[in-house]
């Protein structure tokens, strides 16, 4: 997929829901209908099966956080968990809305019922890079896959892609700080350089938790073109990812700025240079500083600028004009033009 798209013309945008729908359906909806509207390619969300997932103990563990949801960690991310019958739903929701259905599997059942619905792109978190036995089997579906690298060493990285490849080359790998948040100065997104030299087989993005849309156009200049972006309705909401997550005017913003960037590199040709508007309407053109009598020599001392309804000679033409001669007398305060001037 990712090497089908013309990412320089259109960088693939993921906006990541997580677990913000907050085990809602409607809510989940909600989601993909709005960030669909505000320029998301791809709308991801996490499955998982706690159960699985998590020890006995770690599971009944009591919780005791502000964002809790439950008394016990297994019974918080309960709340926060999209049922599986919902997720036929979702998809259909994402074709409707003209989006890619993206989901992170944390675990092998999780996996299984993300292939049962044919979802789009698969998600490799952070938290499974060099997970290799885990990567392995998600490679093997054949879908695209994007990795975000957060927390990586340069050998995880790599034997993670290795394994990727081996598989197909339709993946992804994402530039990440694990940082929630992670401030302006922790971003290092001199890394995604380093990406794209490592890996030319691959597309080379980023995922961040920054809180602000700057990051992108930083990124894209770096050389990404995938994106990952957490999103929220409301970032006061409860929950650990909210507060750092664009709201859909912020996530609209960090769309169209990416989208913005390649358009702003390319300079204007020459023939347009000195034509605009503001030149035409204020302008300065060139005028006689004193009284020039015919066959005097235009000079930096007899020539100065004065702004006219109409344009003569451009005052950034002088140097076209100094040193010639002029046929005819010309007033102090007067016009020079090209049509005075022996050729």
């Amino acid at each position: 997929m990712f090497r089908e798209l013309d990412l320089e013309e259109s960088p693939f945008v993921i906006a990541e829901v997580g677990q913000n729908h907050q085990g809602d359906l409607e809510l989940a909806k909600e989601y993909i209908r709005i960030f669909a509207f505000e320029g998301a390619d791809a709308v991801k969300f996490q499955t998982r099966n706690n159960k699985y997932l998590f020890s006995k103990d770690a599971y009944e563990a009591d919780y005791a956080s502000e964002n809790a949801f439950a008394k016990t960690y297994g019974a918080h991310r309960e709340k926060l968990e999209l049922k599986p019958e919902w997720l036929p739903i979702l998809k259909e929701d994402c074709v409707k809305h003209g989006v890619k259905f993206m989901s992170t599997p944390f675990d092998e059942p999780s996996l299984e019922l993300l292939e049962q619905i044919d979802v789009d792109i698969l998600k490799i978190a952070s938290f499974d890079l060099g997970n290799l036995p885990f990567i392995h089997r998600i490679a093997s579906l054949g879908k695209p896959v994007v990795m975000s690298v957060g927390g990586g060493k340069a050998d995880q990285i790599r034997s993670s892609v290795e394994v990727l490849l081996n598989h197909h080359d339709e993946v992804a790998v994402l530039h990440c700080v694990s940082e929630y948040p992670c401030e302006y100065n922790r971003l290092g997104l001199d890394n995604i350089e380093l990406l794209i030299k490592e890996f030319p087989e691959c597309t080379i993005g980023s995922s961040d938790h920054f809180n602000g849309t700057l990051s992108g156009p930083a990124a894209y200049l770096k050389g990404a073109r995938v994106f990952e972006k957490h999103v929220t309705l409301n970032r006061a909401s409860k929950g650990t990812d909210h507060s750092f997550a664009l709201e859909p005017e912020g996530f609209r913003k960090f769309v169209r700025d990416i989208k913005r960037i390649r358009h702003m590199m390319p300079p204007k040709v020459d023939d347009d240079l000195g034509n605009e508007f503001v030149f035409q309407k204020l302008g300065k053109s060139l005028i006689a500083n004193t009284d020039i009598q015919a066959g005097d020599k235009l000079t930096l001392d007899n020539l100065s600028g004065r702004i006219f309804n109409s344009q003569y000679i451009p005052v950034r033409e002088s140097n076209q004009v100094l040193g010639r001669v002029v046929k005819k007398v010309v007033a102090e305060g007067e016009a020079i033009q090209y049509a005075d001037l022996e050729s």
